[in-house]
C-alpha cells in the first residue's frame, strides 16, 4: 500500500509571492517604513554626492590644468647659504630662451615704490599693493588676459603707465581705465586691468610698469626678481635641472624654482582627504540607518507574532517564514537605497550646476551603495528573520 503522507511536500513561494507578502509588510506599516528608510537614504545620498562633488571637482581641476598647462616654471630669486639676497643675472631671460626647450620665457622684478591711490593718501597707507616691472610678453607666457583697457606695449613700457591685478584694482578702489594712482611721488596712468591669473596669483596684488620705465622713473637696476619660461611638456623635468644656474650661474643655490600647477594638484589632493572624511561620516549614517532597518524588523516580528503562528500552521515552513522578513528587510533597504542614490545624484548635479562644473556621478558609486544597501539588508534582517522562523505556532497564536 502506497504511504500518501510521505509523498507529501510543502509547496513553495515562487519569487513573485516572496516579493507581495514582503511588500504588503511594508505596506501596512508605512510611516515606520519611511522613517526608517530615511536613514539609508541619507547615507547612500551623503556617500553618493560627496564622491560625485568630489570626481566634479577634480574633473574641473583637470580641465583648468590642461588649459592653464603644466609646462611653466618660474625661478625665483631667494637667500643664498649666507642669507643673502641673490640678484639674477639681467640677462637671465635671454640665458633661459637659449636653453634648447624653452619655447616663452619672461620675467618681473620687484621695484622699490609705495603705491597710494592719490597724493592725500599718506605715504604708509599702501592697500597691500606692490609694485613691479614686468616684460611685455609676461601677459602671453602666463595666459593671463586682460579685463579692462590694454596690457602694455612697447611704447607703454617706457611711460610712467601701469596694469593692475585684478585685486590690486579692487583694492585701489580703480574701476577703470584712465585713472591715476602714485607710484612714490609720481602720478601714474592706470591703462589696464587684469582678469586673474590662476596660475600665479601672486600677480592679482600688483601694479606693473615697464622695465624701462621702472629704470626711468624709480631708479630700478634692472635685475629680474622672477623668470618665467615654458618649454614641452616632455622637457620639463631636464629645464628644472638646469634652470636655476641659467639664471644664476655660480649661485644657483639661491634661486628657488618651482611649478605653478604643482599648487593646483596639491589642491586636489587635499580636496582627497575632505572626501575620505566625508565617506567616513557617510558610512556612519548607514549604519545608523542600518540599525534603524533592524530595530523596525524586530518590532515587525513582535507585533505579528499571531500572523506567523497562523502561517505556520496552516503549513509555512520556517524556510518561508525566514523568506517572509528577509524580503521585507531587503525591499525596506532597497527603497533607503534607491532614493538616497537619487537625492545623491540631484545633489552633486545641483551643486555642480551652482559652481560652473561639469556634473560627474561615476556610476560605480550608485552601484556601490545600492550594493551596501543590499548587504545592510540581509544583515539587519538576518535576526529577526530566524527569530520569527523559530517562533512555535501555538505561543504564536496565543500571544497578545
Amino acid at each position: 500500500m502506497r504511504n500518501v503522507g510521505n509523498d507529501l511536500k510543502p509547496s513553495r513561494l515562487s519569487a513573485r509571492d516572496v516579493l507581495r507578502v514582503g511588500a504588503v509588510g511594508l505596506r501596512a506599516r508605512r510611516a515606520r517604513v519611511v522613517l526608517s528608510a530615511l536613514g539609508i537614504a541619507i547615507g547612500i545620498a551623503t556617500m553618493v554626492a560627496v564622491v560625485g562633488l568630489s570626481e566634479s571637482s577634480r574633473a574641473d581641476l583637470m580641465a583648468r590644468l590642461d588649459r592653464l598647462g603644466t609646462n611653466l616654471l618660474t625661478a625665483e630669486a631667494a637667500e643664498d647659504p649666507s642669507g643673502t639676497r641673490v640678484k639674477l643675472a639681467k640677462s637671465a631671460v635671454a640665458m633661459v630662451e637659449r636653453v634648447g626647450p624653452v619655447q616663452h620665457a619672461t620675467a618681473t622684478a620687484d621695484v622699490d615704490a609705495r603705491i597710494r591711490r592719490s597724493d592725500v593718501v599718506p605715504e604708509e597707507r599702501t592697500a597691500g599693493v606692490i609694485a613691479q616691472a614686468a616684460r611685455t610678453d609676461l601677459l602671453s607666457t602666463l595666459g593671463g588676459e586682460v579685463d579692462r583697457g590694454v596690457w602694455l606695449d612697447g611704447a607703454g613700457e617706457r611711460l610712467p603707465v601701469t596694469v593692475l591685478g585684478a585685486r590690486a584694482a579692487n583694492r585701489l578702489g580703480v574701476t577703470r581705465t584712465g585713472e591715476t594712482i602714485m607710484m612714490d611721488d609720481i602720478r601714474v596712468v592706470v591703462v589696464g586691468i587684469l582678469k586673474p591669473i590662476e596660475l600665479v596669483p601672486a600677480l592679482d596684488r600688483v601694479a606693473m610698469i615697464g622695465f624701462p620705465a621702472a629704470e626711468r622713473y624709480f631708479g630700478f637696476d634692472g635685475h629680474p626678481t622672477t623668470v618665467f619660461e615654458r618649454s614641452t611638456d616632455a622637457s620639463v623635468e631636464d629645464v628644472r635641472a638646469v634652470l636655476a644656474r641659467t639664471v644664476s650661474p655660480g649661485n644657483e643655490a639661491g634661486v628657488t624654482v618651482s611649478r605653478p600647477s604643482d599648487a593646483l594638484a596639491a589642491k586636489a589632493a587635499t580636496d582627497e582627504g575632505l572626501t575620505n572624511l566625508m565617506l567616513g561620516l557617510g558610512a556612519v549614517a548607514l549604519l545608523v540607518g542600518g540599525v534603524g532597518v533592524a530595530n523596525t524588523m524586530v518590532i515587525s516580528v513582535l507585533e505579528r507574532r499571531q500572523e506567523i503562528g497562523l502561517r505556520r500552521s496552516l503549513g509555512a515552513t520556517r524556510g518561508a517564514i525566514r523568506l517572509q522578513f528577509l524580503t521585507e528587510s531587503l525591499l525596506l533597504s532597497a527603497l533607503g537605497g534607491v532614493s538616497g542614490a537619487l537625492l545623491g545624484a540631484a545633489a552633486t548635479g545641483g551643486f555642480a550646476r551652482f559652481q560652473g562644473w561639469t556634473a560627474v556621478v561615476p556610476p560605480w558609486s550608485l552601484a556601490g551603495g545600492l550594493a551596501a544597501t543590499l548587504v545592510i539588508g540581509v544583515v539587519a534582517g538576518l535576526y529577526p528573520a530566524i527569530r520569527a522562523s523559530r517562533t512555535h505556532p501555538t505561543v504564536a497564536l496565543n500571544a497578545t
